[in-house]
């Protein structure tokens, strides 16, 4: 009987008690009286020898009928709640790895800490390999916090975080990239100094009453989790983070990308806005109210849609009774409070649009958003006077991946085609940037990281966030 590896490399023979303990199954003496009571089987077979080898490639094992796959390496999230200390163990206090009940090895770590009244998203494994990746100051990933913060902030503060904060004993920070959306506030930071985000703000005079972090690199808080809950991390967090840690496309550099280029042409969703995980919600909710379920597909279908396009096929599809109108309003108001209070920028995006306005560059949104939503977000996130040109795929004859809206984008911007970089999160924009005879970077997001290849093979350029665009050595041509 086969059975599949359930850690990540394989594992050679193993004592069937140690091969249990390491699952959690008890202490050795506990193992060893379940098996002399004939509660383990092996391949389906009563086993009564604690010493036996088992081979964790070849051979099945059980306990009282429940299957034991034999982990190597284990993963979870965990809302972390304040009073825990971010360790494996403690005198004092309870620790994050405590709060794991079900895990199957004993040997967790959290990656990194939290101080003790810093609630949100940690990263509980016990992959070293992964864990030296995520906290190595030289890799810089970003970690994103929300905070509430006493004190009135300086006008200047998204600038003064963005130019580096000088802490109270003269350290100096790396670039931040501080968001407040109507009065929300959230700081993308790129390192991990002792206490860093309070110190940040209170070196302009603020002091931080509630601190939560929301993100560590791709992986995402689940704010459907309370504090002090967890759960394992999926399949696709897994890679996306594996992906990081390899540092795959990064052979991809863009170097010269920029070069002879006169104007960025932006999609909003997913490209521009951290938006798309909001999108199957009010599908779902949406749909629900006419006693549907939310088709797998729907998502992949109405890619590239315009606003009114996607109103026709859901009123076809699902036979809707409201009028189109009635279907787009719904959407609106659904989306609206969303866009105006909890879709922040991409890490790094009000960076490089201040980074096109110092350097001449024209800026354009081509989106197959409906036209409130899209001022809304611009509005929330203080973006709108960046851009020129802003079009919707309901002003033009086809949605994406026709290349009309880039086109028409590129027209009213008065920037020839050729001389326009594209920047698109899903295979459908990437398309029509290319049929504009557009030069198109694939900007990573969480929703589409399945089409990741796809997206790749369509691109001339990728990017993880924004940040990476502002690092001398991409921005400048060899």
């Amino acid at each position: 009987m086969k059975k599949k590896e359930a850690g990540d490399g394989k594992v050679g023979p193993l004592r069937l008690d140690k091969y249990l303990a390491d699952m959690g199954l008890g202490s050795r003496s506990q193992i060893r009286e379940a098996v002399r009571k004939g509660r383990i089987r092996v391949d389906g077979a009563v086993e009564r020898d604690a010493g036996r080898k088992v081979n964790p490639q070849a051979e099945s094992v059980t306990c009282d009928g429940r299957e034991i796959a034999y982990t190597t390496l284990e993963y979870y999230m965990l809302n972390k709640p304040q009073g825990v200390v971010s360790a494996t163990e403690d005198y004092l206090h309870g620790t994050v790895v405590d709060l794991i009940t079900d895990r199957k090895r004993k040997d967790l770590f959290p990656v990194g800490r939290l101080d003790i009244d810093t609630e949100g998203l940690l990263l509980i494994t016990n992959d070293g390999s992964l864990a030296h990746e995520l906290l190595s100051p030289k890799k810089h990933v970003d970690k994103t916090y929300y905070a509430e913060v006493e004190g009135q902030l300086p006008e200047d503060a998204a600038e003064r975080f963005w130019a580096g904060i000088i802490l109270d004993d003269g350290t100096e920070t790396m670039p931040a990239v501080l968001q407040i959306l109507d009065g929300a506030v959230h700081l993308t930071i790129r390192e991990g100094k002792f206490h860093q985000v309070k110190r940040m703000f209170e070196a302009l005079g603020c002091k931080v009453t509630y601190l939560k972090r929301i993100s560590m690199g791709s992986l995402r808080l689940d704010e459907s989790l309370k504090p002090g809950q967890y759960r394992p991390l999926t399949e696709q967090e897994i890679e996306m983070l594996r992906k990081a840690q390899m540092g795959e496309g990064k052979d991809r550099r863009r170097k010269g990308m920029l070069e002879g280029i006169k104007a960025f042409i932006f999609d909003l969703d997913g490209t521009l806005v951290d938006s798309m995980w909001m999108w199957k919600a009010i599908d779902i909710e949406y749909l629900g109210r006419y006693g549907y379920e939310c088709p797998d597909d729907l998502q992949k279908v109405i890619e590239g849609m315009s606003f009114s396009e996607t109103a026709v096929y859901f009123k076809e599809r699902f036979q809707i009774p409201d009028s189109l109108d009635g279907i787009k309003a719904a959407w609106t108001e659904m989306s609206i409070d969303k866009y105006r209070y909890e879709v922040p920028l991409k890490p790094g995006a009000k960076g490089f649009l201040d980074y096109a306005r110092e350097h001449g560059i024209a800026c354009g949104i081509a989106t197959s958003n409906g036209r409130e939503m899209v001022d809304a977000v611009l509005t929330s996130t203080g973006i709108t006077d960046y851009f020129q040109v802003v079009t919707t795929a309901c002003e033009v004859k086809e949605g994406k991946p026709s290349p009309d809206i880039y086109l028409k984008v590129a027209e009213d911007l008065g920037v020839e085609p050729d001389r326009c970089l594209v920047f698109e999160d899903v295979p459908a924009g990437i398309l029509a940037g290319k049929r504009a005879g557009m030069k198109v970077c694939a900007v990573a997001d969480e929703f589409s990281e399945h089409m990741r290849e796809e997206k790749l093979a369509l691109a001339d350029y990728d990017i993880e966030d924004y940040l990476e665009l502002l690092e001398k050595e991409t921005i400048v041509s060899d």
